[in-house]
């Protein structure tokens, strides 16, 4: 919102001397964020109002030229030439005399030109550096008006040269201040002074039959529609130059005087209005929702398919606005338009929002409407903008106005008086606090006695409650936490201690919590990188992953309000955003990688939706459970995303490559962390590729194992879906799904030397290295310390569609020095178990 100092004056008695900074210093203390401050730029020496009073058209020349005698109010006019032809005899206009410096450095001067002497320049608005339009020069009023001031009156005031704006920007719970009357009410308020609503208008005594006939089909969308008719506007009638200046210091471009009336009396009042050409509107107005199939052409000229949450302002042809935020095209005040039908209304906010997003218009007057607007602006709206098209366009009222008012009664909120001291830790005694909620607007009605203490705080008021109605502008006045607000904002964020709270005593972090740390610390420490994702999905996102249509990946949490519609969904797994960032550092350049990210998935299903708890109170247990019952598990999960080479190339050697057993080893990595043990065998799951997926599994404490993640390579279809490199390499883990460590006990040190044994098998292909490992362990029974896969072989001796396993085991009794026969003994024991699980033959 951007606010004219100059038109915040007329509403507000500023104290004398109050400077730009301490307005932005009371906006700022207000809770109203002050964005930038917009000066105008300078211009020294003679600028003034003049009236034309001659024009003579010079010609001969190249172009039309005019030479004009100027009241400027010295004794004698002064002539000066001038190519626009946008003025007449008796227009006044901005004129630059001789010494003047327009923005940009341009000195003005007596001169010479097409055979006359020029003593000075009649500016256009650019000159000026307040607007964009070089297209003529200002008028700022015609030779019929006579409402200029008179010739010689210094022009920077009148044009705004020194009226500064301030940029606003408005949260979202305070729409009212979208207007020059919330602001008003809140500088009035802020400073302490008088200040006077623009709103205070009374209705005029229109009489005659109503203005046209209007029916509102859906009152709980529109609880109040107003109307008035206009006749006789004078078409060519021009926008007054003050009101075309406010207009261009709030960002808002003239069109015409009853467009820019409507959109004056918006920035006025916060009341938005649509002019309909009366003309081009047959039969009754019905306000209701869109049917199937219809359309409607908006002014924007775009042809736009309705949906059936659509509400409309319609008429016997079909559709004529997109009501709250566009007009339609086929009721469009034109340059020819006399008659005019005047609509302000009360809109339901969240109905208006889902529109205006639906159609991706953020207009103005939804900007406002979805926020909420005061409901009693409605007729005064109406009648301001009747004052100004009469004004200025010769327009009058005919008929009575229309107004259908469905609204109930404003409700109201019990209040304890106590509670803002309480949460602001501030006292603020009842009668201080029913004086701040009066000036925001409330009614206040209850106890209103001192309620102090002896040491300054407030007594609990033991059921002396205040009962407050909020005004009718703010609709986001809905609960006491809201009051509270006010109350302290009002009274000044300042008294409020900044007091730091006392920690808790506790034990530190806890066990997961460690546990996560610990997984994080140990894939940076051997060169992953972190790179965490937001976490939404899409379907194209799982569609490229090759997700099967049952996969239980797919049975998502959609979010009721996403960021993007392309991903509205919460996400079921971490590769979708690693991969993303996988794929933009490759199309940066990067070519060796290695990404991680440990966070929560979101796993959907049928949930019973949720309880909505008000904030007077806390909530029961029963609530609670409700609502802890209706949020999605969130699992912890860690994955890794590995391209390029895994150690670089340098004189050392040319570099390895980053493969599936790698992703297999970031597994066994944070399983290492986390305290618990891995188990590896080949598996199966999209996205990896069917050949070279390794299956995770830990041990359920029951002797069996469940599987707790996959690791290995990408499918090549995945890759190219994702642009990616081939053999790309992931893994993915359910952190929350690992057991607890066990408590660490330390390894018995023997002082008896080991005996080291190498074994060689030779397995089928499809026998995974992990059945040959636990085959081995289990045959080498308790005199077993550590085994090692040291060596994979494949080709001549090994016969085909079999390979050479080579295993390094480490032997040592605690109590004796093993003899060479019970190693060999232990050997053949392990030789013997891993032939009979596996089918394993010793390597000769």
């Amino acid at each position: 919102m951007r606010v004219p100092v100059g038109w915040l004056a007329e509403y507000v008695d500023l104290p004398s001397g109050t400077t730009v900074e301490q307005l932005d210093a009371t906006f700022v203390r207000l809770g109203l964020e002050v964005e930038k401050v917009h000066r105008p730029e300078e211009v020294t020496g003679p600028l003034v109002v003049g009236r034309v009073l001659e024009v003579e058209e010079l010609t001969g020349f190249k172009k039309p030229i005019r030479f004009c005698r100027v009241d400027v109010g010295e004794q004698a006019p002064r002539g000066i030439v001038c190519g626009a032809r946008n003025f007449a005899v008796g227009d006044a206009v901005v004129v630059a005399l001789p010494g003047a410096v327009l923005p940009g450095g341009f000195t003005i001067a007596s001169r010479k030109t097409y055979d006359r002497i020029s003593d000075g320049m009649i500016c256009s608005a650019r000159e000026l550096g307040i607007g964009e339009d070089h297209t003529g020069i200002l008028v700022l009023a015609d030779g019929a008006a006579g409402s200029a001031p008179a010739p010689g009156t210094p022009a920077g005031p009148v044009v705004g040269l020194d009226d500064v704006v301030v940029e606003l920007a408005i949260t979202p719970d305070r729409g009212y201040c979208l207007s020059m009357r919330g602001i008003a009410r809140e500088i009035g308020t802020g400073l302490g002074v008088t200040w006077r609503d623009p709103g205070a208008l009374p209705v005029p005594s229109w009489s005659g039959e109503p203005a046209w006939e209007v029916a509102v089909a859906d009152p709980d969308r529109c609880d109040r529609f107003s109307m008035i008719a206009l006749e006789d506007l004078d078409p060519t009638a021009p926008t007054p130059w003050g009101m075309r200046r406010r207009l261009a210091e709030s960002g808002v471009r003239s069109v015409s005087l009853a467009v820019d009336v409507t959109n004056y009396v918006m920035l006025e009042l916060g009341q938005p209005m649509h002019a309909f050409d009366r003309d081009r509107v047959s039969g009754p107005i019905v306000v209701r929702r869109a049917r199937e199939g219809e359309r409607l052409t908006t002014l924007d000229g775009v042809d736009r398919v309705l949906d059936a949450d659509d509400l409309l302002i319609t008429d016997d042809s079909g559709p004529i606005g997109l009501a709250a935020v566009m007009g339609g095209a086929s009721t469009e005040i034109g340059d020819d338009t006399v008659d005019v039908l005047l609509e302000a209304a009360h809109w339901e906010p969240t109905g208006v929002a889902r529109t205006a997003r639906r159609h991706r218009l953020p207009s103005e007057a939804a900007k406002r409407f979805e926020r909420g607007v005061d409901p009693e602006m409605t007729t005064a709206a109406l009648v301001r903008a009747a004052e100004l098209l009469a004004e200025h366009g010769g327009a009058r009222v005919v008929g009575a106005p229309v107004d259908v008012d469905t609204r109930g009664p404003r409700p109201t909120i019990p209040l304890d008086p106590a509670l803002p001291g309480r949460v602001a830790g501030v006292p603020y005694p009842p009668a201080r606090v029913t004086e701040l909620l009066a000036a925001v607007g409330c009614a206040v009605d209850g106890a209103t006695d001192d309620g102090a203490t002896d040491d300054g705080a407030t007594e609990d008021s033991g059921g002396g409650l205040l009962t407050v109605t909020p005004p009718s502008w703010r609709p986001d006045l809905t609960d006491p936490a809201d009051l509270v607000e006010e109350v302290v904002r009002l009274a000044g964020y300042d008294d409020v201690p900044s007091v730091l709270p006392t920690a808790p005593p506790g034990r530190g972090l806890t066990e997961a919590q460690r546990r996560r740390r610990a997984i994080g610390r140990t894939l940076a420490e051997v060169g992953y990188v972190e790179a965490p994702s937001y976490p939404f999905v899409g379907p194209a996102a799982l569609d490229a992953l090759g997700l099967a249509e049952d996969d239980e990946r797919r049975q998502v949490v959609v979010v009721r309000n996403p960021l993007s519609e392309e991903e509205p969904a919460l996400r079921t797994t971490l590769l979708p955003g690693l991969l993303a960032t996988l794929a933009r550092n490759l199309s940066r350049g990067q070519r060796d990688l290695a990404l991680f990210e440990h966070g929560a998935v979101f796993p959907g299903g049928v949930r019973r939706p949720a309880p909505l708890p008000g904030v007077d109170r806390r909530p029961d247990d029963e609530t609670i459970a409700a609502l802890l019952g209706a949020v999605p598990a969130q699992p912890w999960h860690v994955a890794v995303a590995l391209a390029g080479n895994r150690e670089p190339r340098g004189w050392w050697g040319p570099g390895r490559p980053a493969v599936w057993a790698d992703a297999v080893q970031a597994a066994r990595r944070v399983a290492e962390a986390a305290g618990v043990e891995l188990t590896v065998r080949a598996g199966e799951c999209a996205p990896w590729h069917p050949g070279r997926c390794a299956e995770l599994l830990v041990g359920d404490g029951a002797g069996g194992h469940r599987t707790v993640g996959f690791a290995g390579e990408l499918h090549p279809r995945v890759c190219a879906a994702l642009a990616l490199p081939a053999r790309t390499s992931v893994m993915e883990l359910d952190v929350d799904a690992l057991p607890p460590a066990p408590v660490p006990v330390g390894p018995h040190i023997s002082t008896f030397p080991p005996v080291l044994v190498d074994v060689a098998l030779v397995v089928r292909d499809e026998v995974p290295a992990a059945e040959v490992d636990a085959a081995l362990r289990a045959g080498a029974g308790q005199l077993l310390e550590s085994l090692r896969l040291f060596d994979l072989y494949t080709g001549p001796p090994v016969p085909a569609g079999s390979r050479s396993l080579a295993y390094a085991l480490t032997l040592r009794a605690p109590d004796r020095t093993l003899t060479s026969e019970e190693a060999t003994a232990v050997r053949d024991a392990a030789v013997a178990a891993a032939a009979q699980r596996t089918g394993a033959q010793l390597r000769a």
